[in-house]
């Protein structure tokens, strides 16, 4: 296959990606980067986690890309006194015969939406660890597989909200993105005036996307090239997280921790999906770099030092960019 069929291929499998975009522009004003990394999280099969203060639509763009797909859906409310059995299930004592059956609880679904994930405890945090990254739960002495595809998609409020945790790390680095969800712009927030300022029921998404579509999708974007010198290229980043003094000396001191090779993997597979969208049957490192800052950003550890002088792991990622030789 040359390199126009493989195109054409591309652009007759990714015609859901369109359909999915005017269904989702029907809730969503706006906020386009955040519907083309969801649409990237549901061919790598990636967790996603949204940050940005209430009101920013941050679960209703979780429920309307939900909407969109023929697939299962569960809603978990995050609160201080969820126990891990509320999420997972637990085990029923059935007194009739004598044994004990598996209650499977709300994570049994292909979209997850955890909704205020940093307000509930430790213990809740760390149940979803292998339910994340295994796409399995394990109730007494028996593993149960998850839905395929399984995805979480989770909303947190700033961590300096009251009432607030900090995510574990081992569980930030499960997430494929960590999205930051900003503001609208004025003309934005006028077409969100229109539409939500009455008691007329709000607007839905339709179904329009199978899960048969996402996998010949994603067998075809398993085919999307990179080249080595792209794949060098994404090592190098990645590395440069974890010595970043090397590439630049102001940043000496300001990293406690870089990221992990789970971030490499996520950069190349991100790539390919992204380029996937963009209809190219090939990675350029554009498309790393457009990718860096949502897939690095929650991988990247910072000092004391680096939080007493305001510098944030966008920055450090703006500085890792511009020195790391480009391909």
């Amino acid at each position: 296959m040359n390199t126009q069929e493989f195109n054409e291929q591309i652009a007759q499998k990714s015609a859901w990606i369109t359909a999915l975009r005017m269904e989702m522009a029907k809730v969503i004003v706006g906020q386009q980067d955040l519907v083309n990394r969801l649409v990237i999280s549901l061919l790598c099969k990636g967790h996603v986690l949204l940050e940005g203060v209430p009101g920013l639509a941050k679960t209703l763009s979780v429920k309307a890309l939900s909407g969109t797909l023929h697939a299962a859906f569960s809603r978990i409310q995050f609160t201080p006194d969820l126990l891990p059995a509320d999420l997972l299930g637990t085990m029923i004592y059935n007194p009739d015969e004598r044994n004990f059956s598996a209650k499977k609880g709300p994570v049994f679904a292909n979209l997850i939406l955890a909704d205020e994930i940093n307000r509930a405890p430790a213990k809740v945090q760390s149940a979803l660890l292998e339910a994340m990254q295994e796409r399995q739960v394990t109730l007494g002495e028996t593993s149960y597989p998850l839905p395929d595809p399984f995805l979480v998609l989770a909303t947190q409020n700033p961590i300096e909200q009251e009432g607030t945790y900090q995510l574990p790390e081992a569980q930030l680095d499960r997430f494929l993105f960590k999205l930051m969800v900003d503001y609208p712009s004025r003309d934005e927030e006028l077409r969100v005036l229109s539409m939500m300022s009455s008691t007329a029921p709000a607007p839905e998404t339709s179904q329009v996307v199978t899960i048969e579509e996402l996998e010949e999708s994603r067998a075809l974007m398993n085919q999307i090239y990179i080249d080595p010198a792209v794949e060098h290229y994404i090592v190098d980043l990645v590395r440069a997280t974890r010595t970043p003094e090397k590439v630049d000396r102001t940043l000496e001191g300001m990293v406690r921790a870089g990221a992990s090779p789970r971030a490499t993997i996520n950069l190349a597979l991100a790539s390919r999906a992204l380029a996937f969208t963009r209809q190219r049957g090939y990675v350029t490192p554009q498309d790393i770099k457009d990718l860096a800052h949502d897939i690095l950003r929650h991988r990247i550890l910072l000092s004391y030092e680096a939080e007493a002088a305001n510098v944030t792991s966008d920055q450090v990622i703006d500085h890792i960019l511009s020195k790391v030789p480009v391909p």
